[in-house]
């Protein structure tokens, strides 16, 4: 037998205020999923590879470990993104996580695909620019592409990493933030 437990009047009526919408078509609706999403706090990362025309780079959230072995990542990149062909076609890439300093970094390349400056920016085995100051670094060979609607999700097995001391740069509800942590996992 359960035994029910009381349940705070302000904790009832918050759970309450949440508005359900069926997903549709309509912009109100879109925007309103948008936001829904935006509730998640994600890690802000820099993706990085070579092209004919040189290196490029775009500002993505969609960021996670797949398998520790192998090691994998994946990210999705849009379709209608200017630099979705290079990135699906890329046969590596590096993945950096950004630091709480590198917010200009990130809204840099969320606009322009190609603002290397020299001294920031290190060449991989690859060909594949690495930023020197990135929180942490994987660097990737493309694993395999799924088309996933407006986006494809991109696998990337891990052929080499790095790391540094430091704090994460997060999103949520499209602000840039950081992290104060209050325990201990």
């Amino acid at each position: 037998m359960q035994t029910q437990t009381h349940i705070d009047e302000n904790t009832l009526q918050n759970a309450h205020a949440m508005r359900t919408q069926n997903i549709t078509a309509n912009g109100d609706a879109v925007r309103d999923y948008r936001d829904a999403l935006g509730k998640f706090g994600t890690g802000v990362t820099l993706i990085t590879t070579q092209t004919d025309q040189g290196p490029i780079g775009i500002t993505v959230n969609s960021f996670a470990s797949v398998s520790l072995d192998p090691a994998l990542v994946l990210w999705s990149v849009a379709k209608k993104s200017g630099r979705y062909a290079a990135f699906r076609d890329a046969t590596h890439f590096a993945i950096h996580i950004l630091a709480e300093n590198q917010m200009e970094l990130a809204m840099t390349f969320a606009k322009n695909a190609n603002m290397f400056e020299a001294p920031d920016w290190d060449l991989s085995q690859d060909n594949i620019p690495l930023a020197k100051m990135a929180l942490a670094r994987f660097e990737c060979a493309n694993e395999v592409s799924h088309d996933a609607g407006d986006h494809s999700i991109l696998v990337g097995r891990v052929l080499r990493f790095s790391q540094r001391q430091g704090q994460p740069l997060l999103f949520s509800a499209g602000k840039f933030g950081t992290f104060t942590g209050n325990q201990e996992a």
